[in-house]
Order: C-alpha cells, then structure tokens, then sequence
C-alpha cells in the first residue's frame, strides 16, 4: 500500500476552501480504492482572511486533512516548499489552491507514476479566464528561459505535479532561498514525463500574481538557473568598448584633417549612452549579489506557527513543534 499526499498552499483562498477539499477527497477516495491512503496538506501562508479558520473547520470532516500554518506569508514558492517538507507520501502532489488545477488530473498522474515516472508534470494545453497580456507574457517567459537556462524546463508548465519521494527528498537538499520549484525539479532529473490539460479559471478571488510578482518570479528563475545576463552584460561591454575605440579612431582622423567641430550633441550622446550600459551591468551584477547576501545569512526558509493533524493523520509521525523544519547549514 502507497501513501499518496496532496500538498495544496493557500494564500487567501477562504472562498476555495471547502470545494477544494470536497474535489480533491471525492478524486482521492476513488483512486485509493485499492487500499492506498492519502492526506492533504494544507499550507496556511499567513493568510488575512478565513482561510485558516475554513481550513480548521473542515478539519472533522476531513481526517486525511493536515493544516501548516506558517508564521507570516513567506510567498508561494516558499510555503509549497513548507508543505513538501511536511508531506509523508511515497508520491506527493503539488497544486494551486484556486481549482484552475483540476484535481482529477491526479488519476492519470498515479498511472504514470505506477509505470515507473519519477515527475509527473502537467502541461497547460487552455488557459481560461485569462487576459491576453496574462498570456502573451506566460508564454515569453517559458520560451525565455527555456533559451537562457542549462536546464530543460518544460515550457507552459507550473507546479502542478506529482513527484516521486525520492524526489522530494532531494529538493529537500536544495535550500536556496529564491526558490524556482518547476526549475528545481528539472534540475533533480530522474524520470519525467508531462500531460496535458485544460486549465480553468479560478473558483473565486483575485490572482496572487499580478504583474509585479510575476517579473519577480521571472527574474528568480532566470538568475537561479542562468549566469547568460552576467555574459550579456560582459558581451556589452565589449560591443561598448570596440564601438569608443572605432569612434577615439574616427575623431582623432577628423581632427587631424581638421574637419571635426567641437559639439554638445555628440558629448551627451556618449555619456548617456556610456552611462546606460554602465548601469545596465551594475543592476545584473546587483541582482546576483543580492540572492548570495541571502542566502549567506543562513536565515530558515520559513518558520512554522503550528501543525495541526487530524487524529487519523496524526500517528506517524507526531505533529511538529513550531519551529523551522529545516536544519541550518554549515
């Protein structure tokens, strides 16, 4: 008999709450009919609404149901790492709590699992719901950094996936702190495969990843698994410098035949110009230099305010103190 887990973060979700569990219990029962079990859990990210409180009142009727609470919102990728921590299954699934995941894809993410798939990854073939610009910008992203990065990321794919325990485990060696899950799990490698769906539109509430986040998630992915813009702005600066020494050339030619005039335009321009690409390197530079001053801090990734297990859930092992599961390392 397998364990199977469902590690579902939440971030104001009050409004999903109870048919997220309705959904993903009645896909569970029906493919541990074999005698499996399953759990889901629940990664409360410092929500401000009732999230917590729906969670805590569903729990009676869910006792396949664990709650992570953790101490504040620590963002997405960190609080789906939280409930991977905290997840206990021999395959362990990860989805967004909004329902636009649809939870009976976990059926055919079992079958591939049983034939012998390490990663199961879910490709989105429709995305509804969303805006153009939603799209257009997804869809840059993925063939972006498809371009810039050594790993083979799946294009059009997000978290929503099943994976391996071997494979957990080994993201649980992985402890940076600007975190790239769908990158990470490229990196782990072992043996994946992807399907495709139809994504839905979310069942209530707004995104949590307006534009802002989004260029944040991108720049994240791209400096966690690329050093191209550290190499574009040295190619710069070469293009730069060869294009001052042509120009030095042409001035000192023109001075010499007397034919060159001293003049603003040209001054500004060469400054500015200078000054931009000058700017442009130091920016990249400061990125790169930012997440190692992060993550030579050494702080946990995240700190547990409690977990809450149901009595059926709770046996092996015991619930966690509140406290970072994780070890500080050397």
């Amino acid at each position: 008999m397998s364990l199977i887990s469902v590690v579902v973060p939440l971030y104001n979700e009050d409004g999903n709450v109870a048919e997220l569990l309705r959904r993903v219990s009645a896909i569970m029962d029906r493919v541990t009919a074999n005698g499996d079990t399953y759990e889901i859990v629940a990664v409360n990210d410092g929500s401000n609404d009732g999230t917590l409180a729906a969670l805590r009142a569903a729990m009676p009727a869910h006792p396949e149901l664990t709650i992570v609470d953790l101490s504040r919102n620590f963002g997405h990728q960190i609080a789906a790492t939280a409930g991977l921590d905290q997840a206990r299954g021999d395959a362990i699934v990860l989805m967004d709590g909004d329902l636009q995941d649809p939870p009976e894809l976990i059926e055919r993410f079992l079958e591939k699992w049983r034939e012998g798939y390490d990663v199961v990854y879910a490709t989105r073939k429709v995305r509804k719901g969303e805006s153009f610009f939603k799209l257009w910008t997804a869809r840059l992203f993925y063939r972006t950094i498809r371009r810039l990065t050594n790993v083979s990321i799946p294009v059009d794919t997000g978290d929503f996936r099943l994976m391996s325990r071997r494979v957990v485990d080994a993201l649980g060696q992985t402890r940076e702190k600007h975190r790239f899950l769908r990158g990470l799990v490229s990196w782990v490698g072992f043996k994946q495969t992807g399907v495709e769906y139809e994504r839905d539109a979310r069942l209530s509430g707004e995104t949590k990843y307006p534009f802002s986040k989004m260029l944040k998630f991108a720049v994240d992915g791209i400096t966690s698994f690329s050093e191209i813009p550290l190499r574009f702005a040295t190619y710069l600066g070469f293009t730069v410098s060869v294009f001052a020494f042509f120009y030095i050339a042409v001035i000192l030619v023109l001075k010499a035949l007397h034919l060159n005039e001293p003049g603003y335009t040209s001054i500004i321009v060469s400054v500015l110009f200078l000054g931009g690409v000058q700017l442009i390197g130091i920016g990249i530079l400061g990125e790169y230099i930012g997440r190692i001053y992060d993550q030579v801090k050494l702080r946990p990734l995240y700190l547990l305010s409690s977990v809450e297990r149901a009595a059926a859930a709770a046996g092996s092992p015991a619930a966690e103190s509140p406290a970072a599961r994780e070890p500080i390392a050397p």
